[in-house]
């Protein structure tokens, strides 16, 4: 197949629309469903994400929204309390399902940026996996395949529509990008960058103490940054992206906006979370919503006197910024990158909040000084990448 027609393009109204190749193949197979424009945008970048971070040693897996991903994550196991916070704690045997894991945390990262997630997985699709993603809101997945007990139970999604796509595993694109706006045609080589270990050997800080977790953690967020809409920053633990800030015009709305989303990821297994009792009639993607409004400072939207029924079956002590405050604080070891260098240190200062400690950057702002000097004052360690990872 060297053309797929698509429905339409980004809106409804942009027609005639379709993906094709200039040589050979379209390196996928519709295996159901009808994807279209923004869904194969969404599945080609997600793809090439899962697959470099395979390269880290572990199944991987991305749920992508409006081509930047929701959240990442390599096949680490869950705890009780993540198995909970991500609503997997019901499904035997995840743990034993890599993949699982990994789509588990990586839909966990930010459940209500991920509802109606495009999918990609690094490895063949199983079971479990697909268990997991039946009863989420999501618009369609690729892969490198599918066991057939997996594609049964993914072909019953939206009524038999569900978009699933195959990738081949083998497949390696031209090494030349072109693309066009407003019918000039822009060209340039892929973005072809390794991103290992080598690129954290140059570190600034006086603490130079990067461990094995950490390396890890670092390279899962710029592998992260590397297929997200640019500015953008990514906060980073257990093997996971925990918060993605895409797509802002100013590096310190990247850095807040990713650390607010790493905050309810960490105040999620917080003992007063754990313990919300949801009302039976409250709907799987409307507890998201509720505890995420529970540990806002709208929280009286769900807590007042004459509300709170209508989604918990027991009234919830309300949980004080004080709290907020203090579980937060007691926090470390969380890894950031940056796909650009920072060129002031309240990204630092933010940073801190969140409980971060190693930071990934390119470095070269004429403020790097500064922002070492604050790394050390925190005694974060950071190291200098040299490469920029602009994506758009």
């Amino acid at each position: 197949m060297k053309e797929f027609e698509l429905k339409y393009g980004c809106n409804p109204h942009q027609k005639p629309a379709r993906i094709y190749t200039e040589e050979g193949e379209l390196p996928i197979k519709v295996l159901n469903g009808r994807p279209g424009y923004i869904h194969f945008l969404d599945a080609f970048n997600s793809w090439q994400l899962v697959r470099e971070l395979r390269a880290l040693g572990l199944p991987a897996a991305a749920s992508f929204k409006h081509v930047s991903p929701a959240g990442a994550a390599l096949g680490v196991p869950l705890d009780d309390t993540l198995l909970k916070s991500c609503f997997v704690d019901d499904i035997p045997g995840i743990n034993d399902s890599p993949l699982a894991c990994a789509y588990a945390r990586a839909r966990g990262t930010d459940r209500m940026s991920s509802f109606g997630d495009r999918i990609a997985l690094s490895d063949v699709c199983d079971e479990t996996t697909a268990t997991i993603i039946k009863r989420e809101v999501s618009d369609g997945i690729i892969a490198p395949g599918y066991t057939p007990e997996a594609l049964e139970l993914l072909k019953s999604k939206r009524k038999g529509g569900y978009n699933i796509v195959e990738i081949d595993l083998d497949y390696q694109p031209p090494e030349r990008e072109i693309k066009q706006v407003f019918g000039v045609t822009f060209e340039q080589g892929r973005n072809n960058a390794v991103l290992n270990e080598s690129l954290l050997e140059n570190i600034v800080t006086a603490n130079k103490n990067l461990t094995d977790e950490a390396k890890r953690d670092l390279l899962v967020s710029l592998i992260t940054l590397k297929y997200t809409q640019s500015n953008s920053v990514c906060y980073a633990a257990e093997g996971q992206a925990i918060g993605v800030g895409a797509g802002q015009q100013s590096r310190i709305h990247c850095t807040r906006l990713a650390g607010t989303k790493a905050d309810l990821w960490f105040l999620r297994r917080h003992p007063k979370v754990q313990g919300l009792v949801f009302a039976e009639t409250l709907h799987r993607q409307d507890r998201d919503n509720v505890i995420d409004t529970y540990l806002s400072e709208r929280a009286d939207d769900v807590l007042g006197d004459s509300v709170w029924q209508q989604f918990f079956a027991v009234r919830p002590e309300p949980f004080t910024a004080a709290e907020r405050k203090a579980y937060l604080d007691s926090l470390s070891g969380v890894a950031l990158g940056s796909d650009a260098f920072f060129p002031f240190s309240d990204n630092i200062e933010r940073a801190s909040q969140s409980g971060v400690s190693y930071i990934a950057q390119p470095g070269g702002s004429i403020r790097d000084d500064l922002v070492i000097a604050c790394c050390d004052k925190y005694d974060m360690v950071m190291a200098m990448t040299g490469l920029r990872l602009f994506h758009h």
